[in-house]
């Protein structure tokens, strides 16, 4: 028996689970140079989920970062047995997905648009070829297919133990059977810093592992071993459910993985059987108790009436599973998190402590690529890459709420072959937050969609029981609404609640000096002043963009995305550093905020209101306290709209009297109740960026065409501030742009769609709608050139199109805002 491997009393950094993922991160951080390594492993490696894993490898992601990550463990996975000497199981044998119906067809061509414009191969292929692909498929109720030659398969334990081994061969050491039992911490004036791990083996020996820095990367015990750090880690348990089939005729080794969405359902290939699993749309959450600790190489109890479903339409699927021997039926339970996407990063609740988890039984896919990107986050102290997607930031301590992740993870397990509609929003474990208009907004007809909790108004619909989408790839049923929100904003004006922007208060006699250290745009303004300005990384490009009001000579508001509260709020408590007078509050709660927009916002204002709204008196980037009725609010004349207008932030408990005050006047002025999706439109005519979207931590402001807002002409420091002035001579190589599709008033562009230059891919759209001043579809994207700088004669000579399922639709290139490009409306 073998000598069972010491824990040794300090390490540079612990690594809590040895499955595929921190397995990865082990490797990852050893190939980056780092020697102190412990895994530490409650039973043996691939022991919890990675055993029982499916193996699948697709390549595609809806995020270009995403894809890019799959698509190195496919390359990793291809080279790690010649490094290792350890199989890994990996095959390329490609990948199938099949459509049933015709709104399946248009998505699968919009997935291939998609790959064209992210460089992936892919192929949009009739039932016939697809039926030669997968002899034993029924093809003749299928509509068509698509056919990724690039993706594959592998064994996931074979693959953890090739990881591991190539993680040992650099100096890492694993260590099975050890449980941590406890994590500690300390605080410091930085914060609350971790400084190790308590563990007890199972021959009952026990010790401190005194850490720089922990990684959590324990599967479904990630969110046991977050809250022993105090740390929110959202996910929940649900069972999963695949069989494994005898040899079937007609099955041989190199048979691709075949997807059957419409059907919830894959196959792949397994010593001459098949593989059968799937994702159900009503899934069965399970370890609502806590997950067991002995867990190990172990399955949940067959429940074939949960797998109906999924068996109902594989037999459609594949007749000979009629008469096809079932070896087994494995009901392995995995951990979802509540959007579907895995969980990477620093927990902002606890400085040197990582989180790697929540994989969504997309662990072997994406566990190469993950492990990289977060060991580099680690070696670097930031993300090199564009994360956002699986940032743990996205998420708030509310989001740990075992109740409410009961209840998603019964939708969100579903997700993986639900049809991806433009604007889906999820529908569990709503309502979650709530504006204090939210009732009256309802009354109105608002169809409410969700943004980090909030409860937000996406258009109003002329009667409540009308607020629904008519999910569509097409126009959807409520384009005509939120047009005439969209024209009453334009024209007279409209009301929009926006009380879910996240909203921070700086303050102590160096806030000023702690903002001008961490954003691009000069703080040093008077007191009232509202400026725009990018937060930026060590490479120049966007970590967050934001607004920030001097409300006093120490004291700031940075008002912020709705889903970007965790992170900003993180990414600024780094920066004050323990040696500044200076704190940070979240007063994202305090107030609503009442925007109101357009050309009749001012003479509505006045009727109501003793103060000066008047242009001299109140002139773009002012702010100041006014009455509103009988309230006292803040007003700051700002626009994401492209009209002139207000912001108002209402202390909430006066938000009804100040929604009830501008309504009863509003009415001689055409005021209406506008949405979410009003503000798209009205913002992509005017060219308005969005972070996540047009914004992320791999575009610069030179590429968004945002560098007015960077303080490079003064002499001041700022994070980034090095890079831009190293980027700012550079040629560009990547130029955001606007598009408008000028003769397609009937169709709808949603963002992903590829951009063609003379036919060719250039870029994808980062956001679309339907543009109604312009009278047609709008987006933006970003322009990609290789050969040369993407420069304004390379753009003015190009012919454009946009890749709409498949079908180029002409557009027209702005470089300014199609709509008032000298915003004369915003500042009149």
């Amino acid at each position: 028996m073998p000598t069972p491997t010491p824990v040794p009393a300090h390490a540079r950094v612990v690594i809590i689970g040895g499955g595929i993922v921190g397995c990865s991160v082990a490797y990852h951080l050893a190939k980056l140079g780092w020697r102190d390594i412990v895994l530490l492993e409650q039973g043996v490696l691939s022991c919890g989920t990675t055993w029982h894993a499916a193996g699948l490898v697709g390549q595609l992601r809806a995020q270009h970062s995403m894809t890019k990550l799959i698509r190195y463990s496919t390359a990793l996975y291809a080279e790690l047995e010649a490094e290792t000497g350890l199989a890994t199981g990996w095959k390329q044998c490609g990948s199938l997905s099949v459509a049933r119906t015709p709104e399946r067809m248009t998505q699968l061509k919009r997935t291939a648009a998609s790959a064209r414009a992210y460089g992936v191969t892919c192929d949009v292929i009739g039932p016939r070829e697809a039926g030669e692909l997968w002899p034993v498929m029924r093809t003749d109720d299928l509509l068509g297919a698509v056919w990724l030659p690039g993706d594959g398969k592998a064994n996931p334990t074979d693959l953890t133990q090739s990881l591991a081994r190539g993680a040992r061969m650099r100096g890492a050491r694993v260590v099975e059977n050890t449980r941590i039992t406890a994590v500690h911490t300390a605080a410091t004036r930085a914060g609350r810093v971790v400084t190790g791990v308590t563990w007890r083996n199972k021959d009952g020996d026990e010790g401190t592992l005194q850490a720089d820095l922990v990684v959590n990367c324990a599967g479904q015990w990630a969110k046991a071993i977050g809250r022993l750090a105090g740390v929110t880690v959202p996910l929940h348990s649900a069972e999963h459910y695949y069989i494994v089939t005898e040899r079937i005729a007609g099955v041989h080794p190199d048979l691709p993985v075949m997807r059957d969405p419409d059907g919830f359902i894959y196959f792949k290939e397994e010593v001459g059987g098949l593989v059968m699993g799937g994702f159900e749309p009503n899934a069965k959450p399970w370890g609502m108790n806590g997950i067991p600790e002995n867990f190990e190489f172990q399955l949940l109890p067959d429940d074939w009436d949960q797998f109906e479903v999924l068996m109902e339409n594989a037999l459609q699927r594949v007749p000979a599973l009629e008469t096809a021997q079932v070896r087994q039926f494995y009901n392995g339970p995995e951990s979802f998190t509540p959007d579907n996407n895995f969980i990477l990063g620093e927990a902002p609740e606890l400085r040197g402590f990582f989180v790697g988890a929540g994989f969504n039984s997309m662990g072997i896919a994406s566990a190469g690529g993950a492990g990289m990107a977060l060991a580099e986050w680690i070696v670097a102290g930031e993300p090199t890459m564009d994360l956002w997607p699986v940032d743990i930031r996205r998420f708030a301590r509310f989001n740990g709420n075992d109740t409410w992740l009961h209840d998603r993870v019964k939708e969100t397990l579903g997700l993986h072959y639900a049809m991806p509609w433009p604007n889906r929003e999820l529908d569990t474990a709503r309502p979650f937050r709530r504006s204090p208009l939210h009732a009256l907004l309802a009354a109105d007809g608002a169809c409410f969609g969700s943004k980090m909790g909030w409860e937000r108004a996406n258009f109003f619909a002329p009667k409540p029981i009308e607020a629904r989408i008519e999910y569509a790839f097409g126009q959807q049923n409520w384009l005509p609404w939120s047009g005439a929100e969209h024209r009453a904003c334009r024209e007279r004006v409209a009301l929009f609640d926006m009380t879910s922007f996240a909203k921070l208060l700086v303050k102590g006699r160096d806030a000023e000096a702690v903002l001008q250290g961490i954003v691009a745009n000069d703080v040093a303004v008077s007191v009232g002043t509202t400026i725009y300005s990018g937060i930026l990384n060590d490479r120049g490009a966007y970590e967050s963009d934001v607004t920030l009001t001097r409300l006093a000579e120490d004291q700031y508001l940075v008002v912020t995305g709705s889903a970007q509260a965790t992170r900003d709020f993180d990414y600024i408590e780094k920066a004050i550093g323990h040696e500044r007078h200076c704190v940070l509050v979240d007063v994202t709660s305090q107030y609503a905020v009442l925007a109101v927009m357009g050309p009749h916002s001012r003479a509505l204002l006045q009727s109501v209101s003793k103060a000066d709204w008047s242009p001299a008196a109140f002139p773009f980037g002012q702010s100041r306290e006014v009455d509103i009725g009988y309230a006292t609010v803040r007003a700051t004349r700002v626009s994401y709209v492209g009209e002139l207008g207000w912001e108002l932030y209402v202390p909430v408990e006066f938000a009804v009297g100040v929604y009830e005050t501008l309504h009863a006047a509003g009415e001689a002025y055409g005021l209406v109740n506008a949405g979410y999706y009003a503000i798209e439109s009205l913002r992509l005519e005017k060219g308005y960026r969005a972070w996540g979207r047009e914004l992320s931590p791999e575009h610069n402001p030179f590429e968004a065409g945002l560098a007015f807002a960077c303080k490079l002409d003064k002499d001041i420091a700022f994070r980034g501030r090095d890079a831009l002035l190293r980027l700012r001579d550079q040629p560009l190589q990547r130029r955001l742009a606007v598009f408008s599709a000028d003769g397609a008033s009937d169709r709808m562009l949603w963002g992903g769609e590829g951009i063609l230059r003379d036919g060719k891919p250039v870029g994808s759209v980062t956001s679309a709608a339907f543009g109604h001043t312009l009278g047609c579809p709008v987006a933006m994207g970003y322009l990609s050139r290789l050969d040369g700088p993407v420069d304004a004669a390379w753009l003015a000579q190009g012919r454009y199109t946009i890749d709409v399922a498949g079908e180029p639709i002409p557009a027209t290139l702005h470089l300014q805002a199609p709509y008032d490009p000298r915003s004369l409306r915003t500042k009149s």
